[in-house]
């Protein structure tokens, strides 16, 4: 039976005690023993670990024991009392439960006045808001959080927050920015800054993500090298998310065998913590790396599978990108109508969650599927629709690959003066 396996750092001991000091409370209402309480499930020891502050549970935790308990899940977190509000927020945001953070900060911060208190719900906020996709807003609240640590002379809680701003600069694809704030962080733990322990290694990853996306494989690379070598110092759902990382840092710089690699044991971490999001990001990934490999028939499988896990899930936002892997390799199948449908249902699913990267993406395959039907004027028109649209959007890598796509078709009917001109304006 599975044992989540989280490490607590010194600052979430309060919070894990609290919940702690509930759970307790709620078992012995009910009057079951811990081994009674775990049974069918988890252990003994991880529920004494529970109520003693050790561990913090995950949100599938929370949920199998509210209802072993006959209460609900916002009892057994304390969202009730408005005292155990900021511990409701950050019990979420450690279990992945990142919109139900998101808006217990923003909620928290409607009141919060005391500065350095605001400082910590602000970098919260960006990192739920980071990780639900939301760049510009994480970038916002974690420039305000840093400002705030740094006049408090609070220099590694300031460090903190700017990883979580450039994690939102790397997706508004604003990499040179990304990247200093990177160095800053890596070079202020180098001097002696006494950060989080794995903040320096998460740098690092971070600088190989925006190195690969940038065209730099080889620095990137190294990296990913540097931190890989140092991945037995994290415990399970820390090092699951870096080896998530990996894989995608991998397959990003072309290293497609060592992304499968980093994939495949991430998802054995993640399964064993319950976190089904993360399984389900993982397989799309896996899904993207197999198709780069040729493997086609187990990137479908794993495109299905993170396609069954999203729809479960009702994750909307990243369904759409999992449509539009799918659309990717029925392409590569040969299967145009099938991968017409899933480029326009990543389309529909992708306009109503603001999913711009999901959107474009899949019309850029709508116009591969055009072009090797022979339709180049309909393949022009989406594509210049979608260049407009990453133009609007501030997506400027994606804009390049419109620009070179379109660039092609312009050579394809003969007009080389045209393909010379978007070269040079995607190359600019």
């Amino acid at each position: 039976m599975p044992r989540p396996t989280v490490a607590l750092a010194s600052l979430d001991r309060p919070i894990a005690e609290r919940f702690g000091a509930r759970l307790k409370a709620a078992r012995l209402r009910a009057g079951l023993t811990q081994a009674r309480l775990a049974e069918g499930r988890y252990t003994k020891a991880y529920i004494s670990a529970l109520e003693n502050g050790l561990s913090k549970p995950s949100m599938a935790a929370v949920h199998f024991l509210a209802g072993r308990l006959g209460t609900s899940p916002t009892e057994l977190l304390g969202a009730s009392d408005a005292r155990w509000g900021r511990v409701e927020a950050d019990l979420r945001l450690a279990a992945g439960d990142w919109q139900a953070a998101a808006d217990a900060y923003d909620h928290l911060l409607e009141e919060e006045q005391a500065p350095i208190r605001r400082a910590e719900l602000l970098r919260g906020r960006a990192e739920a808001n980071s990780r639900l996709d939301r760049p510009a807003d994480a970038v916002e609240s974690a420039a305000e959080s840093a400002a705030i640590f740094d006049a408090n002379g609070l220099s590694a809680d300031a460090a903190l927050a700017r990883y979580w701003q450039s994690a939102g600069l790397y997706r508004l694809e604003n990499s040179e920015e990304a990247r200093a704030l990177l160095r800053q962080i890596i070079d202020a733990i180098r001097g002696g800054l006494k950060a989080e322990p794995d903040l320096e290694l998460r740098a690092l990853i971070a600088l190989a993500m925006n190195d690969s996306r940038e065209g730099r494989p080889d620095r990137a690379l190294t990296y990913l090298n540097e931190a890989r070598a140092r991945l037995g110092e994290l415990d399970d759902r820390r090092r699951a998310a870096f080896l998530e990382s990996l894989a995608i840092s991998y397959r990003e710089s072309g290293d497609y065998e060592a992304a499968v690699t980093m994939a495949t044991q991430a998802i054995a971490y993640f399964r064993a913590a319950e976190d089904e999001l993360e399984v389900a990001l993982l397989d799309n990934e896996l899904a993207l790396t197999h198709l780069a490999l040729g493997t086609l028939e187990r990137a479908n499988a794993h495109a299905l599978a993170a396609h069954e896990r999203m729809t479960r899930l009702g994750d909307t936002v990243r369904l759409a990108d999992v449509l539009e892997t799918q659309a990717q390799i029925a392409v590569a199948l040969g299967d145009l109508s099938a991968g017409e449908a899933h480029a326009l249902a990543a389309i529909e699913a992708a306009g109503p969650t603001g999913n711009f990267k999901a959107a474009i993406d899949a019309a850029m395959t709508r116009a591969r599927i055009a072009r090797r039907q022979g339709d180049l004027p309909r393949a022009t028109d989406i594509l210049e629709r979608a260049l407009a649209d990453a133009r609007a959007h501030g997506r400027p890598a994606q804009a390049r690959d419109c620009l070179i796509a379109l660039s092609e078709l312009a050579a394809e009917t003969g007009d080389h003066a045209h393909a010379y001109e978007l070269v040079r304006e995607a190359l600019a």
